[in-house]
């Protein structure tokens, strides 16, 4: 008797290769979500605020913007010399009141500088978390 051998069925890779390729999607994610909320710097800045504003069509957030230095061009009138705008931290209305209260007036703010955004957290990269009034 001659014993033919059957061959065994190969089982499909497809689900294996999905499932690979589903875990490289998800710590492709988990990475980038990461690398959105390294602080890259801290550090303070301290100018007049000239505009502070909640914005934003789906995703409201609050921005502003510090003048930092400015020039007397006589007759009242004063020149920017440097602004710089800024986001402040996950919607603090608390801060948001804080800097209101405080347009027009000498103060420091304090922030932190992430590398990367996304889109519902602010237009800057630049994160106000705490003020303080300069005297």
């Amino acid at each position: 008797m001659n014993s033919i051998e059957t061959p065994q069925k190969e089982k499909s890779k497809w689900p294996k290769r999905i499932f690979i390729l589903f875990l490289i999607i998800i710590a492709s994610f988990v990475g980038y979500v990461w690398v959105c909320g390294t602080t890259y710097s801290e550090g303070s800045r301290t100018g007049v605020v000239v505009k502070v504003s909640k914005k934003g069509y789906f995703f409201k957030t609050y921005e502003g913007t510090l003048n930092l230095g400015s020039i007397s061009a006589g007759d009242g009138i004063i020149m920017p010399t440097k602004i710089w705008d800024f986001s402040i931290q996950r919607n603090d209305t608390a801060v948001f009141n804080k800097i209101t209260q405080t347009q027009g007036k000498d103060v420091r703010l304090y922030y932190r500088e992430v590398v990367k955004t996304f889109i519902w957290q602010g237009d800057t990269r630049y994160y106000v978390t705490k003020l303080e009034i300069v005297k």
